[in-house]
């Protein structure tokens, strides 16, 4: 059973309540490029498609070390012959220069606030702020992330609290409900993620 603290507990009797059937496995920490990279190639496909594009992808690479000078340098059709299309190859060597030239491939983010890591990563064409605060969530485990933009949270809170608003009203009253879980909303988050796909 995944244990919430105490002050998301008592200030939510909903996520409580599906707090008692939901267990969340544990976040390891991960590489931000390594992540963006892999959440390019994943956008808008199922699991099973993604994880079969991404092996790929990566059996491109010497010791499945995705290079981001080798990225530089790679053709299109060499990446698309592996299942990407026209426009996630250019994404993807996009985010391998701009890793590149700013020397961020191995960067340490803890220094970083959200606001400014959104901002940073933001810069690069083909990464949006979704793209960013799911990394944010699960690559580097940043406690306080609301995804507002994420279809299975819009769906999860919509049924979890009878919300039937759309569009930006929807994301208000999200947010709105949301303020009750600060400083812990990325688990809050996970926790619905996880409730929305595991009750029918």
């Amino acid at each position: 059973m995944y244990h919430f603290h105490n002050k998301l507990i008592v200030s939510d009797k909903k996520l409580y309540e599906i707090s008692q059937i939901v267990e969340l496995p544990k976040l390891v920490k991960g590489n931000v490029y390594h992540s963006l990279l892999e959440s390019i190639v994943s956008q808008q496909l199922s699991v099973k498609v993604a994880d079969v594009i991404w092996g790929r992808f990566i059996n491109l690479f010497d010791n499945q070390t995705i290079d981001s000078n080798k990225i530089n340098n790679m053709d299109i059709e060499t990446m698309r012959s592996v299942g990407l299309s026209y426009q996630k190859s250019n994404y993807i060597k996009n985010v391998a220069m701009f890793f590149e030239e700013n020397n961020l491939i191995d960067h340490n983010w803890d220094d970083y606030s959200d606001e400014e890591i959104i901002h940073q990563l933001t810069k690069i064409k083909g990464v949006g702020v979704w793209t960013v605060q799911i990394i944010l969530i699960f690559t580097l485990n940043r406690p306080d992330v609301l995804p507002v933009l994420d279809l299975g949270i819009q769906q999860g809170m919509k049924k979890l609290y009878n919300l039937e608003s759309t569009g930006k009203d929807l994301h208000k009253d999200m947010e709105k409900i949301a303020e009750n879980w600060k400083p812990y909303r990325s688990h809050a988050s996970r926790l619905i993620w996880k409730w929305k796909d595991t009750v029918k």
